[in-house]
């Protein structure tokens, strides 16, 4: 779905409206030439009554800083020690890049306002070692968010907390997005970043169960690619604490704000709190759908030519795979009950979700709903998929006289000379 379709995006406005999205922009992301075009983003979401709290980081600020200062920082991203020095960087970034968010929000004639929300204690000493002036999230001014946000202004929140004396403390902007999101009761939690989500095993992750997640970051070593790990673990942290969904994203593609969240396949990694995945029969409203997905299938003789007369005609045989609502795939099980057989048909699932094994879960749940049935037989047709029905679903390659006496004469007049393939539920 492209943003800019208006019919896509009317499905989604209604579950987002007046919901809480936190977003966090990383500095390597506000330094890049597509930061103008995530603030029009925002702006977009605004006009569609979604409140949007924004935090941002500074590493890539930090390391430029650096680099002109010739001062070699003791970390850069917030998460291991701070010295003064790397303060004294970290501070005068955080600032410059609040200014440049509020600056850019103004332009888009988007109030907000930078308020002190993350209480901050120091991190301590770890493991031996004395973190000095970084600091970890104690508490979320909720209370303060949520003022600016029934005001119709967007809090800017930047990586920096502050304590009861005055003290202020760098503090890692991933670990203060989790914090503020949970805190703020937030529908989505969005991390803007340089990379296109999270990777394990030098694959990107387009769904993962926080289940998944944790079982990941608990490996030794981990699959997760390095850059991931701070992303995943505060991820991981965000859904635990109530966030149902979490998305990485990359920040240097255009409209790749919009195309997450106005798309249930997205542009990046979706980790979510519970599944977000159902199967389910098909209703008069899904037709239009069901269509649309077997299209490009019927195009290229895949499947044989169905109108969407004969789809009604046969809906209650019609399931879909739905992913946050939106249908991505779709099946039939025609019952034959004088022979207590069941035809699959129609499997299609739409070309973003491929190779995420939904076609093998539909043929799992298609065997316990024909066992249900009391169906003891299951038969496909197939003229080019017959080697995945055989491999992944265990079906075997059958004769005419497998199939039901009424199924056979259309079978012939077809011409099509499709695989009978054959699985014995029994």
């Amino acid at each position: 779905m492209k943003p800019t379709d208006l019919r896509g995006i009317l499905q989604y406005i209604p579950r987002f409206r007046d919901r809480i999205f936190v977003i966090s922009i990383d500095g390597s992301v506000v330094a890049d030439e597509n930061f103008a075009n995530i603030l029009t983003d925002v702006a977009v979401l605004r006009s569609l009554n979604i409140q949007v709290v924004l935090v941002h980081g500074a590493a890539e600020q930090i390391r430029r800083l650096a680099a002109e200062r010739r001062v070699t920082p003791t970390n850069e991203d917030g998460a291991g020690v701070t010295d003064a020095a790397t303060f004294e960087l970290a501070l005068t970034a955080a600032n410059a890049n609040t200014h440049r968010l509020l600056e850019g929000l103004a332009t888009q004639d988007l109030r907000a306002a930078c308020p002190n929300a993350i209480i901050a204690h120091p991190v301590g000493i770890l493991h031996g070692v004395d973190h000095l002036l970084t600091g970890k999230v104690e508490k979320v001014d909720v209370g303060l968010l949520q003022t600016l946000l029934q005001q119709g202004v967007i809090p800017v929140v930047s990586p920096l907390g502050f304590d009861g004396e005055g003290r202020t403390y760098r503090v890692n902007s991933d670990a203060v997005a989790a914090a503020v999101a949970v805190a703020v009761k937030a529908i989505k939690l969005i991390f803007i970043t340089g990379y296109d989500g999270l990777h394990a095993g030098g694959q990107l992750l387009r769904q993962v169960l926080i289940t998944e997640l944790e079982r990941q970051l608990g490996a030794s070593p981990s699959s997760l690619a390095t850059e991931s790990l701070s992303k995943a673990r505060y991820a991981f942290e965000a859904c635990h604490g109530g966030v149902p969904r979490v998305h990485v994203i990359n920040g240097r593609l255009d409209e790749a704000l919009l195309s997450e969240v106005f798309s249930n396949e997205g542009i990046g990694t979706l980790v979510y709190a519970s599944e977000y995945q159902q199967i389910r029969r098909a209703l008069k409203r899904d037709v239009p759908e069901i269509v649309k997905l077997i299209q490009p299938s019927m195009q290229k003789e895949e499947l044989v030519k169905r109108t969407r007369a004969s789809i009604e005609r046969s809906l209650p045989d019609y399931f879909i795979f739905e992913i946050d609502r939106n249908p991505v795939a779709c099946v039939a099980l025609h019952h034959y009950a004088p022979e207590r057989t069941g035809e699959i048909a129609s499997l299609c699932v739409k070309p973003s979700h491929e190779n995420q094994g939904i076609g093998r879960k539909f043929l799992q749940y298609l065997e316990g709903a024909a066992r249900q049935m009391g169906i003891a037989r299951l038969i496909a047709l197939s003229t080019q998929a017959f080697t995945y029905f055989q491999q992944k679903g265990g079906f075997r390659e059958g004769r005419i006289d497998d199939l039901p006496v009424s199924r056979r004469a259309r079978y012939v007049q077809s011409g099509r000379n499709s695989k009978i393939l054959v699985k014995d539920l029994a």
